[in-house]
């Protein structure tokens, strides 16, 4: 099964939302959170291309092969980085000599570098490993505490009554 950049994120943000999101449970569509997401993706670096890789879609890389990642989050968090080393695992699966990446936060106007060396690939590797036991599993995850799912669009699914 292909992971994209949106299994490894949910592994490393809250592993039921990619157990979840596995099997077809997609309530982002009606998140007011995801839909401004997007609208920060669309109106930043407009003058850079997407890069769709069937399994994955890449915000965009430079020359020299650097991943560049824009979220709309005010704080980086580790799901950020694990979602560009796993585009860059996917990019030197394809014969590309990648150097790394950087998350951009528009709102905060601050960017996170992410290197790319045998530590990162040995990273990438597991999130790939956990993210499919994960997805293999018969019963979802433990839910995190609810003060970890603000904002979360499977908020109701895995808290409401």
């Amino acid at each position: 099964m292909p992971l994209g950049g949106v299994h490894i994120k949910y592994l490393h943000h809250c592993p039921r939302q990619l157990w979840l999101y596995s099997r077809g449970y997609r309530p982002e569509q009606r998140s007011d959170l995801v839909a401004f997401g997007e609208v920060i993706d669309d109106t930043t670096f407009t003058r850079r291309r997407d890069i769709d890789l069937g399994e994955a879609k890449i915000d965009w890389v430079t020359t020299g092969a650097v991943v560049h990642e824009t979220k709309s989050s005010r704080a980086p968090a580790p799901a950020h980085a694990a979602q560009v080393r796993h585009y860059c695992l996917l990019l030197e699966r394809r014969g590309i000599t990648v150097r790394g990446g950087t998350v951009h936060y528009p709102l905060i106007r601050r960017t996170t570098d992410v290197p790319w060396d045998a530590t990162a690939r040995a990273q990438a590797e597991d999130s790939e490993a956990q993210a499919r036991a994960t997805i293999a599993a018969t019963e979802p995850p433990a839910r995190l505490k609810r003060a970890h799912c603000r904002g979360c669009s499977y908020l109701d699914y895995c808290w409401g009554d």
